[in-house]
Order: C-alpha cells, then structure tokens, then sequence
C-alpha cells in the first residue's frame, strides 16, 4: 500500500514527530514534549494539527443542489445563512452513519469536510445519490490546518486580519500571501480555533509563521484526548455504520424542520427512535481510581449483567483523571449510575456522567 504524505511532512519531520499510519497517511501521533504537554499547551495557549488527510469536498450548485443535499443530509440547508456551518451525517436508509461531516454553505455550492478514511467512498455515494447532476471536486491541492486554544484567534488575527470577526461555526475567504484561503471558526478540541484551507504551496509558510508567533504543531495523539474530554464523537469509535445519530445521543444536530419534513435519508428510523427510544445510548464514563478502560472494554451492571462497552478511553490531562465513552443499554444510562469496567480480567468501579468532561469554551460571536 503506498502511504500518503501531507504538505507538511517535512516540517513534522524538523520537529522530531513519532509518525503513525492513519487511513492511508503517514501523521505525527506526538512530538518531542509528548502526549501531555502538547493537550495542555492547547488548552492554554495555542497549538497546530495538520489534518490534510481528511476530504475537502466541494459541490457547485444553485438552489437546486441544496433541496438535493437536504434528501440526503438531516440539517437545513436552505435556511442556512452564507458562509456558516453545520456538523450532520452521511448515513444509509437505516439511518446507519457512514461518515460525521461539516457542511459549509458558500456562493455557488457547499464545502464538505470528510473523515479520511471515508471520504473517497463519501464521494462515491454522494455522486451516486446525486445523479452525478453536479460538478463535484475532492480538492486534493489545498492543505487543512486547525488552530485550536485560547490564543489561537489573537495569533491568527495578527497573520490574516479579520479572522476575528468570525463567530463560531462560520467562516469567509481571506487572503494569504496572495492566495485565497477559506477559514472557519470551528475545531475538534472543546476550545476557540480555526480551520484554515490553504494551496499546499503556502501551507508550510503559514504553518512556521504560527510557530513564529508562539503556536506549536499538536500530534493525533493529544487531538483525541482532547476530543474526548470535549465529549466529541471519533468516527469508528463512538460513529459507525451500527449505529444512529439518536444511538449517538446526537439529536441535536437534526434539525427540528427536516424531522417535520420527513424526507431525509434515514428519516422513518429516525422518527421511530425518537418517537419509541432506542435499546443502547452513547454516555459519558468517570471511571473511580485511576483506571483507564480503553476502546472495547466490558461494561456490567451491579448485578454483573452485561450492559455496554467503551468505545474510546484514556487519561484526561485537564480532568486529572481518567475519562471514557461507550454505549450501555437505556436503563443503565442515567447520571451517576453506578457500572463496573472489566479491565484485564478484573472489573473496577465507575459511574455515568454527563458530557463534556472537559467545559467547551466557543466563541458564539452574533453574526
């Protein structure tokens, strides 16, 4: 199999990252400094995450391709202001989830941001569903950087001025060195940041211009423990094919009109679940101690029934703790409830929490 390498490579390379294969890429899991120090230093100050191995799709279309998207995704398309964003779902006539995705209305179509490792079969059944009636470009030539932390929109806004502008989960075209770049306030870490495409002949150059600001380039490996303290959902985790956004605890992102309108993929498994309930539901897990239940491990009862499994799990830094997710049936969902964790053949102690474990810190901003 031939591993793809991002624009960035080299650069991860000056900074000593430890490489990972991660659907089809070679990408810096860490750092010098380590898992631990690179999640705190996003959380106070400002880190970099190449994320160019995921799928920046753009449709072009008019009011048309947006009536077509609406079939498809569970979101509102129509009513969506120019240049904002909404986190939705590709998923299956059962409303099984192929892929979690970004929908950005722009002038003349939509962006989409697609999980590497399902965004050239997104393409396929996109292009399918659509008929093949519309110009669709997986965009192969620009790179995806997230700045994420507190100083992230200070560092930003004195590089491209008026990112600060932005509120969150919207975006506009700026300009850098000469080249338009298309940036969003949104992220995956529960803090303020940035998503910033950009020609990958310039990526490079912004990315040291960052670091010459006092950002620091962030690995996978503090990008998900940061996800997960975050509450947020990792595809092929907490999202996959089994499971729907309702399973998912995840209503929230179906709009209250497309439930109204019905006409959805997945629409008839989604009315019955939220009309009936489902058997299991994602949750939170504080584990008691300091324990860490990893992806796959054994949840029971009190009275040492099966009841769930973890689907992601590892130590907080800013909980000081360890902190998981999994689903567990419906009746053992509540806070607080008390579960057991079968961790190397001996079960531990922990309890149902609510999600975040870690409070998000989003600028909301008006426009």
């Amino acid at each position: 199999m031939n591993i793809k390498k991002t624009s960035l490579h080299n650069l991860h390379q000056q900074h000593n990252a430890k490489f990972v294969e991660f659907a089809g890429y070679e990408m810096p899991i860490q750092y010098k400094e380590g898992i631990v120090e690179e999640h705190k230093f996003t959380r106070n100050h400002c880190g970099i995450f190449d994320v160019s191995h995921m799928g920046q799709l753009y449709i072009y279309g008019d009011d048309q391709l947006l009536e077509d998207l609406e079939k498809i995704f569970p979101i509102d398309l129509k009513n969506l202001k120019l240049n904002h964003s909404k986190y939705s779902f590709l998923m299956n006539a059962d409303a099984g989830i192929h892929d979690d995705l970004i929908v950005t209305k722009i002038e003349g179509g939509v962006i989409i941001i697609l999980n590497a490792a399902c965004k050239n079969s997104d393409f396929e059944i996109l292009q399918k569903t659509l008929d093949g009636k519309y110009k669709m470009v997986l965009d192969d030539e620009k790179s995806l950087i997230a700045i994420q932390g507190p100083q992230s929109s200070k560092i930003l806004e004195e590089l491209i001025p008026g990112v600060n502008d932005l509120s969150f989960m919207s975006g506009n075209w700026f300009e850098f060195q000469g080249s338009k770049t298309f940036i969003t306030r949104s992220g995956y870490t529960g803090e303020d940041g940035f998503e910033i495409s950009l020609e990958n002949s310039k990526i490079e150059q912004l990315t040291n211009n960052l670091i010459e600001k006092g950002a620091k380039l962030i690995g996978l490996g503090a990008r998900d423990t940061l996800r997960l303290e975050a509450g947020l959902c990792l595809y092929g985790h907490e999202l996959d094919i089994n499971k729907t956004p309702i399973e998912a605890n995840l209503k929230w992102a179906i709009s209250k009109k497309r439930i109204e309108e019905k006409n959805f993929l997945g629409s008839e498994k989604i009315l019955t679940q939220i009309n009936e309930g489902v058997q299991n539901i994602r949750v939170g897990i504080k584990p008691e101690g300091r324990i860490i239940a990893r992806e796959k491990t054994k949840i029971f009862n009190e009275e040492d029934n099966l009841v769930g499994e973890v689907t992601s799990g590892t130590f907080g830094p800013s909980v000081n703790g360890p902190v998981a997710m999994g689903y567990v049936n419906k009746d053992f969902s509540k806070k607080d409830t008390k579960i057991f964790l079968e961790v190397r053949g001996k079960k531990y102690p922990a309890n149902i929490c609510g999600l975040p474990f870690y409070k998000k810190s989003y600028v909301k901003g008006v426009n």
